[in-house]
């Protein structure tokens, strides 16, 4: 014990000794460190770390695949029927859940806001294996008697209630209806695992499914999690649901009587990281790519300092000291600089994740689990243990099997001290400019595919517009009537202020990755063999919505007021896409449609009576589909005896709102507006389109921001180890220059030859580079848009680029070369 501590203290001597080196080193792995264990947090909380639930790994869901529909990525859901028959026809799961998203009106309980929750089937709390904090979850009873309870989140119990222990048996106002309190779940409790912080459900209430959902009419937006029984695999769960789909489609009404549907299961967690997988461990190999040049910087700083301490380390083995004892304390003060150096990437981490959090794109799951727990921190530690061993190793050796007899005889001449060492601290320059390339080049194809992203035609002009979410409470308004009195007051109301161009209103926001799509049926059309559904994105709409949306008409005319009278011809406006795929070379005015497969005979045909441009419906970098906008109005004569007696339009959907004053001038308009007919209701998502499309982009920016910082640190620390390299080379080589300037050398020709070997090392780096960038970039294709992963431009930019800041890093050692006096020089050796 006191032979460690005597080495730690002599190793605390060498190092406050150098305060440059110590500074310089530590820094440079405090940045390494700290960066990958942010990133690793990120991985572990959303890839690695288990599901907060008891035993996760027989967690699945359960879903349907509906054959010819492409799901984009989306997980699948079932039908409300399917969800009674999966329930009653599966043996392999000892219990087995349904749910389904959803928003609330939320008052009597400070302003009324809007909040996201989920219907839950009763024994959904019990599949999951977490019972409340407080209280008890809803009962199968309450569930099927149709029970106005509500199981609550901790945060909003926190957040809203103040934590008041008395909170059971207290009733709040959801959408109007009072709910009776009957439990609070845990903190950590999150259900479902939607991506994003702004999804996250505040609350839960019983599914209680209605006679029409029943009847199949709220379509494939149910969704299953079981738990597997022991010893079930879900590849044996999915031949087990097998038999309960086909019988789910003996069950089909004849509109869907062609739809063929098989299960699909698969583990819970993979289900709820899928799409966020490929991002997540391309920001992991980013970061160790900075990493391993940061840890390469580190060894070459450790080469110079050794062939610099030869002498000393000479003395020390000539008067006993072992070569075993020499390398014990070189690695002793490289780990005790690496230990110190984590501690900083710690810190680091910790303010990186508090002020990053908030950049998080909302397709990240899980967010709420990123952080420096302790197993974050055992990684951390790890880490600073392996990049001090990594980084000490050869130096460490290097030293140990120090010549004496020759180090002793150069005394301090320059010229050949360290020669030995020079191939290996050019090949570390070698390896970091090669790794900083690859990186380099993967930033520059991501910021290719974001500017390509952000120069695509939305459909729409942003610009000077203002959009806001809104739902009628049906407690309030049960009647068609009341609904389209408020909708008329609101944009009655809005056209009159000062400033306002249109006004309108639609059921899907473009550009806001709202994937809603349905099956239709185009009259005339002869689809080929074994082709696909017609599949539509169906929009509602109301007032002057393409004109305050900015979407040109191309041919035809908009919707009128008479389109909106009882027995007005039923109508709808579609894209160019869908006009040309359908009706190819033909004018579509004046052709028509219905909505569902060709077997819903019942449901009526309507006239396209105008043809808009394409709009980008999810997001700028998801390709157009088929689009199809009816009179809101019209909504119930479109769907015919699939429409039943209870059903209302128009209830609730996105306020577009174009003026001449800037959409944030015009915010406090539309909630007054809005507070004048209701003062109750709350408005979501007010916000202006050019929000709407920045939020669509945020991943990629995320991405793309990401990955070029750590791009640029790559080049920076690259660069800074050739200047290191270079310099200290110079340095070395200054008997040689002044020999070479005594005996006529021009300057120039001095400072050409220091430039020349800089070059040999970026070319060798670049080249080696290049080749390595045509087999990692290919791996991120699928974070690309529009852009070819092996883009010559962008690989041969890239490696030019390197190559000169290369030459530019040696232009200072060339530069102090050039000035080198061959008298004074030649004096002081």
């Amino acid at each position: 014990m006191r032979n460690v501590l005597r080495e730690l203290r002599y190793a605390l001597r060498q190092l406050r000794r150098s305060p440059g080196f110590t500074l310089t080193a530590a820094l440079t792995l405090a940045f390494g460190i700290g960066a990958t264990t942010a990133i690793f947090s990120i991985v572990e909380g959303v890839l690695l770390r288990p599901l907060p639930f008891p035993d996760p790994s027989r967690l699945v869901v359960l879903a349907d695949i509906v054959e010819g529909v492409d799901y984009g990525g989306d997980t699948p859901g079932v039908t409300a029927p399917g969800v009674r028959i999966y329930m009653r026809d599966t043996t392999a799961f000892s219990g087995l859940g349904s749910y389904q998203p959803s928003t609330y009106e939320l008052s009597g309980a400070g302003d009324p806001v809007q909040i996201g929750g989920a219907r839950l089937t009763a024994n959904l709390f019990p599949v999951l294996g977490v019972p409340p904090l407080m209280g008890r979850a809803f009962t199968q009873l309450e569930d099927d008697a149709r029970a106005p309870v509500t199981v609550l989140s901790y945060q909003m119990w926190q957040s809203r209630f103040h934590g008041e222990p008395n909170i059971l048996g207290q009733k709040i106002l959801l959408d109007r209806k009072p709910y009776e309190i009957v439990g609070v779940m845990p903190r950590d409790f999150e259900f479902p695992l939607v991506p994003g912080r702004l999804n996250r459900s505040e609350l839960w209430v019983p599914m209680s499914l209605t006679p029409d959902e029943l009847q199949g009419q709220g379509g494939w937006s149910f969704y299953l999690v079981g738990r597997l029984r022991p010893g079930v695999t879900p590849a044996q769960a999915q031949q087990d649901a097998t038999g309960a789909a086909r019988e789910i489609m003996r069950n089909f009404p004849p509109a869907l009587s062609r739809r063929h549907i098989h299960p699909l299961v698969q583990p819970l967690d993979e289900a709820t990281v899928a799409q966020a997988r490929p991002l997540v461990r391309t920001l992991f190999f980013s970061v160790m790519v900075v990493l391993f040049i940061a840890c390469a910087n580190l060894a070459g700083l450790l080469l110079v300092r050794v062939i610099g301490r030869r002498r000393e380390i000479s003395v020390r083995l000539a008067l006993g000291a072992s070569g075993a004892a020499v390398l014990r304390q070189s690695l002793v003060e490289v780990l005790l600089l690496s230990t110190g150096s984590g501690l900083m990437g710690l810190a680091l981490a910790w303010v990186a994740l508090r002020a990053g959090v908030s950049f998080f794109p909302e397709t990240l799951p899980r967010v709420t689990s990123i952080g420096l727990d302790w197993g974050v921190v055992a990684f951390a530690l790890g880490l600073v243990v392996l990049t001090g061993c990594l980084c000490g190793l050869i130096p460490a050796l290097a030293s140990a099997r120090t010549d004496v007899n020759e180090a002793l005889k150069e005394g301090g001449r320059t010229g050949s001290a360290g020669a030995g060492h020079a191939s290996l601290r050019s090949a570390l320059v070698v390896a970091e400019l090669a790794v900083a390339l690859v990186l380099l080049t993967a930033s520059g194809l991501l910021l290719r595919s974001f500017e390509k992203m952000r120069s695509v035609d939305l459909g729409v002009r942003p610009d000077h517009m203002l959009t806001a979410h809104y739902n009628l409470p049906r407690q309030q308004y049960n009647t068609q009537a009341a609904i389209d009195s408020f909708n008329l007051r609101l944009r009655n109301k809005l056209e009159q202020q000062p400033g306002v161009q249109a006004v309108g209103v639609t059921s899907l926001l473009p550009v806001a990755g709202q994937d809603v799509r349905s099956t239709f049926t185009p009259e005339g059309y002869v689809p080929a063999k074994n082709a696909g559904l017609n599949l539509v994105w169906f929009s509602d709409v109301m007032g002057n919505y393409f004109r305050a949306a900015g979407i040109p008409l191309i041919r035809g005319r908009d919707f009128t007021p008479a389109d909106d009278a009882v027995g007005a011809p039923l109508v709808v406006i579609v894209n160019r896409t869908l006009g040309e795929r359908y009706w190819p070379g033909q004018d579509p005015i004046g052709k028509r449609l219905h909505r569902g497969p060709a077997e819903a005979l019942t449901v009526p045909w309507v006239t396209v009576v105008g043809e808009i441009g394409d709009v980008k419906e999810l997001a700028a970098d998801v390709p157009t589909t088929n689009q199809v906008y009816f009179p809101a109005s019209q909504t119930k004569a479109d769907v015919g005896s699939f429409a039943t007696a209870d059903m209302l339009t128009g209830n609730g959907g996105s306020i577009v709102l174009r003026s001449q004053q800037p959409p944030e001038q015009m915010a406090g308009t539309l909630r007054d507006v809005v507070r004048s007919i209701d003062p109750q209701l709350p408005l979501t998502q007010l916000e202006s389109m050019e929000r709407v499309v920045d939020e669509g982009q945020a991943p990629r920016r995320f991405t793309t921001a990401l990955i070029s910082s750590f791009a640029a640190a790559a080049v920076l620390l690259a660069l800074l180890g050739i200047y290191g390299v270079i310099a200290y080379s110079t340095a070395q080589r200054t008997q040689e220059m002044a020999i070479r300037l005594a005996l006529g050398s021009q300057r120039s020709s001095v400072m050409r030859l220091i430039l020349i070997s800089s070059a040999k090392l970026g070319l060798l780096g670049c080249g080696i580079g290049a080749l390595a960038a045509v087999f990692a970039t290919p791996l991120l294709r699928s974070l690309l848009f529009a852009v070819d992963p092996l883009d010559p431009t962008i690989i041969v930019l890239a490696a030019f680029s390197i190559f000169l800041l290369a030459l530019v890093a040696s232009a200072i050692p060339a530069y102090r070369a050039g000035l080198i006096e061959p008298i004074e020089a030649l004096r002081a050796e």
